[in-house]
């Protein structure tokens, strides 16, 4: 599962990174460090459209068009990738509406209930990545989730998940862009490709306590 995640890449330096335009709404995040980047929160987003990608601002959390309202059920973050295909919520949109969602790292928590320790997953060399995503709109309002797949061995004794991490190469087949293949990209990042560390006292005092709710279907 992946519950919070860090942004300290720039917005220009995503479309860069991402080849592609930035969206009005998604400059508007802005090009502040965000090291704990919580549920519901805007997120920066790339989506494939017409040919280009677009980085484009979304909720984090997808939200099912027969929600009532944004808090009409539980708070759909994470979508397993052993099931994304038959679940309603997700079914429709890993079909059509796949994203990339950039990160620069994100967080697992480990040990008992109150005393557990943060650990802070990146890159080894500390370079910005990419979730596998899904997107929703909700009224209008675009809604995003972050597909997870069994940990691998770097991750499995911090936490029995993960999320989906792609590759640059496989970029174009997630979003669709290069034909078929999106299924099979759907597994645990290779051991190396990952670094777990115990968070710092000033990361600690950012993340404060995991105490969001939220579903994994």
């Amino acid at each position: 599962m992946c519950g919070r995640y860090m942004i300290t890449s720039g917005a220009e330096a995503m479309a860069r990174l991402f080849e592609a335009d930035l969206d009005f709404g998604a400059n508007m995040i802005g090009d502040a460090a965000r090291p704990n980047v919580s549920p519901t929160e805007a997120i920066p987003v790339v989506v494939s459209d017409g040919g280009g990608r677009r980085i484009v601002a979304m909720r984090w959390g997808l939200v099912p068009p027969w929600y009532k309202a944004p808090n009409g059920g539980p708070l759909l973050i994470n979508a397993r990738s052993e099931s994304v295909a038959t679940k309603p919520a997700f079914a429709k949109a890993v079909r059509e509406r796949r994203c990339l969602i950039p990160a620069d790292g994100f967080y697992e928590w480990q040990g008992e209930k109150g005393a557990k320790t943060p650990f802070v997953i990146r890159r080894p060399d500390g370079g910005p990545f990419a979730f596998a995503g899904l997107w929703e709109s909700w009224r209008g309002q675009p809604t995003a989730a972050i597909v997870t797949c069994e940990a691998n061995a770097t991750l499995a004794p911090i936490h029995e998940r993960m999320p989906v991490v792609l590759a640059p190469a496989d970029y174009a087949f997630w979003l669709g862009e290069a034909g078929h293949g999106a299924a099979r990209l759907m597994v645990p990042a290779p051991d190396e490709a990952l670094v777990a560390m115990p968070a710092d006292a000033n990361t600690r005092e950012h993340l404060g306590r995991p105490d969001r709710v939220a579903a994994v279907l």
